[in-house]
């Protein structure tokens, strides 16, 4: 009878040991994964970086592509650019109200958006729509076995596939990226004038006396970097895809998910490296 909570106690040693052992055993094999898809994903960045040097560029691809990233993606930036724009002269013109500085919103505004605002949010909004896209198209093709038929052809699925999409999403963010940070700006001016009685011609003044051609550039510069991954991150995400239309879904959220921390991620050291320049 003594012996009985001696039982117990090693039994429940036993049990947390093997709970601890099986919580290690995951966490290594999620670390093995994540090392694994990075690796893959270096491999599929070298080789769109070599076919790109190849002969014959598929242009009337990466025109489409380019049409259907930066044309259709102009509605969803402008959008979340002037409604930014707006919400930022507001609460920056009822902070600086305080200390007798309102008439110069623009100067905050103007700084805010062109150097972060601007960029960050159009990458995120075109991630979230490109990366969506991109991945729920390759993913398809990868589920029934379509990239499978373009090798047996002899074609390369990443000069096909994978090249048209980088280059479009490359170049047509930072084109979208001066659309929002001129929409953005508009935003706060049309707040500043009817709410708080700051006339444009002022506005735009304190704007172009704040912003200079390095604050403009160091915000545009970025955003080929975030259009570069966001199409890599959807186009692995896609190759990568495999259980049917689930796993297209899966797919999907993930290369959503994952380009928002990329662009994120890289505005952080991006801005840290352009600032040291």
């Amino acid at each position: 009878m003594g012996e009985f909570p001696l039982d117990r106690e090693a039994a429940g040693a036993v049990v947390s040991d093997a709970m601890m052992v099986r919580g290690v055993s995951a966490l290594g094999v999620r670390v093995l994964l994540a090392l694994e898809a990075a690796g893959e994903f270096g491999r599929l960045a070298a080789r769109t970086g070599r076919v790109l040097f190849r002969p014959r560029l598929p242009l009337r691809e990466i025109l489409r592509q380019f049409e259907s990233i930066a044309v259709r993606s102009i509605p969803i930036v402008a959008v979340t650019a002037i409604f930014t724009g707006m919400v930022l002269a507001l609460q920056t013109a009822y902070a600086l109200t305080r200390f007798g500085a309102k008439p110069y919103v623009g100067s905050i505004v103007g700084l805010a958006i062109v150097r972060e605002l601007g960029p960050v949010l159009a990458a995120l909004m075109v991630g979230g729509r490109v990366g969506a896209g991109i991945t729920a198209e390759i993913g398809s093709m990868r589920v029934t076995e379509q990239i499978d038929a373009i090798r047996a052809m002899g074609a390369d699925p990443v000069q096909k596939l994978v090249l048209p999409r980088v280059v479009a999403a490359s170049l047509a963010l930072p084109l979208l990226t001066v659309i929002a940070n001129v929409v953005g700006v508009f935003g706060g001016m049309l707040i500043a004038d009817v709410q708080y009685g700051i006339s444009p011609h002022f506005y735009l003044q304190t704007v172009l006396q704040a912003v200079n051609v390095n604050d403009f550039l160091s915000g545009v510069s970025k955003t080929f970097v975030f259009g570069w991954l966001i199409a890599m991150v959807g186009c692995h995400a896609g190759l990568r895809t495999e259980g049917g239309t689930a796993g297209v879904g899966q797919a999907t959220t993930r290369a959503v998910v994952a380009a928002s921390i990329c662009v994120l991620v890289a505005d952080f050291f991006l801005t840290k490296l352009l600032m040291i320049l």
